[in-house]
């Protein structure tokens, strides 16, 4: 698995992390990540995906306000993670194929629906074969020099950095 740790140091950027990556590499981490999130939850039970923990520390100001303040159960953090790795996928695809990234590429599962440990596997491994499929959608020569600037502190990404970035958004 990459270690993110240099990039959210600042002493590396994205790009430079990504410098030799291939899209054979993409599709190994990303069977490492999803295998990884598997092996986390493997002793989870099902009273364990919908358990809400106390955390007074709590503040999702990108979420509805109603819902600022509330700690996020398990199936919330893995619909999460798939759905921001998923839209890192379909904006790489987007890049690679040369065309500029207009907007977001989002969907979330809705968290409340799931409530057992088989809706988790179920999440994971449509997730593992959505992201692989957008890889394989690449053309055969991607156009790696088309890149956009997500968020002014990452500076600008190609497609391998914006794939690269749902893993990192996974590893948190």
């Amino acid at each position: 698995m990459l270690d993110f740790t240099p990039v959210r140091n600042k002493t590396l950027t994205y790009s430079d992390l990504c410098r030799d990556l291939t899209k054979t590499d993409l599709h190994r981490l990303t069977d490492e990540m999803i295998d990884t999130m598997l092996a986390i939850i493997a002793d989870a039970k099902d009273e364990d995906v919908d358990f809400v923990p106390l955390d007074p520390d709590a503040n999702d100001t990108f979420g509805i306000p109603e819902e600022k303040d509330l700690a996020w159960t398990l199936g919330h953090v893995i619909v999460h993670a798939t759905a921001s790795s998923e839209e890192s996928a379909a904006l790489a695809l987007t890049l690679a194929r040369g065309l500029p990234v207009e907007g977001r590429s989002r969907y979330e599962v809705p968290w409340r629906t799931v409530h057992t440990v088989a809706q988790l596997h179920q999440r994971l491994e449509e997730s593992r074969r959505m992201r692989h499929a957008m890889l394989d959608a690449w053309p055969d020569e991607p156009h790696l020099d088309t890149t956009y600037t997500p968020y002014p502190s990452v500076g600008p990404i190609n497609a391998v950095a914006r794939f690269v970035f749902g893993l990192s958004h996974d590893d948190s």
